[in-house]
């Protein structure tokens, strides 16, 4: 699934949330150290299939403030970033400064706060994995115009930056989880369970998928590959990186 042969730390983002949940819950757990991460303080009760808790270690973070989970990405072989909010029908300055705030910017500082860690231990450690939720509202409508713009953003931030961040053979490796309506907190009417969807995600990971697809819409499989190729290819012609551009 990832590049952790041994001890492998994973720490996911939403953990409180359907999704975060029953990836944790599903995530093979020989040799892996479970992270969540959440914004609650509740205490997050995870139970396996013959209901024994599975083991985890929940860190409590606020958005705003990812510079403080350094000490923790410092440890993290793989970073799941799948928080973020739905606000249907908001469109108020302050709802809309909040579903940027949430669902893109702050996956992106911790896309960048994480490079920046794995870099710095390049040397040292075998290569990072950074699984990025981005959801189908990047190509779909999800009746929620903030949702759809937050995630429309998030997922040109990832196209942009993995140019220089990514890479098969670099020291962090970049997935893109598009993930259809699943029932959950944030989507009651979802049309998939979040159990199935983590099983999938999971399973195309195991494969070696960078961009990951579980969607009941059979236009996502087509759409978003190419979204994603223009995109690269779009990004790659107009923009140069830093060390180019004295």
């Amino acid at each position: 699934m990832s590049s952790c042969q041994d001890q492998c730390t994973v720490a996911v983002t939403g953990a409180s949330g359907s999704f975060g949940r029953a990836l944790l819950r599903r995530w093979p757990r020989q040799d892996v150290h479970l992270v969540g991460l959440t914004s609650s303080p509740e205490p997050l009760d995870l139970r396996d299939e013959a209901g024994e808790p599975i083991p985890l270690e929940q860190v409590v973070w606020r958005i705003g403030e990812e510079w403080a989970l350094r000490p923790v990405l410092e440890r993290v072989d793989v970073l799941v970033l799948n928080h973020g909010i739905n606000q249907p029908q908001a469109r108020s300055r302050a709802a809309t400064g909040q579903a940027l705030e949430v669902n893109a910017l702050s996956s992106w500082r911790l896309l960048e706060l994480f490079a920046e860690v794995v870099q710095q231990r390049a040397a040292a450690r075998r290569q990072a994995e950074v699984w990025v939720n981005t959801s189908e509202a990047e190509i779909q409508p999800a009746l929620s115009p903030l949702y759809e713009l937050s995630k429309r953003l998030l997922g040109n931030l990832v196209s942009l930056r993995a140019l220089d961040l990514g890479g098969s053979q670099g020291p962090l490796r970049i997935r893109r989880l598009v993930l259809g309506p699943f029932r959950s907190a944030l989507n009651p009417i979802g049309l998939m369970g979040a159990d199935f969807v983590a099983g999938q995600v999971l399973a195309q990971a195991r494969l070696g998928c960078n961009l990951i697809i579980v969607s009941p819409n059979p236009l996502t499989y087509v759409l978003m590959p190419l979204s994603t190729l223009s995109r690269w290819l779009y990004f790659r012609l107009l923009t140069r990186a830093a060390d180019e551009s004295c």
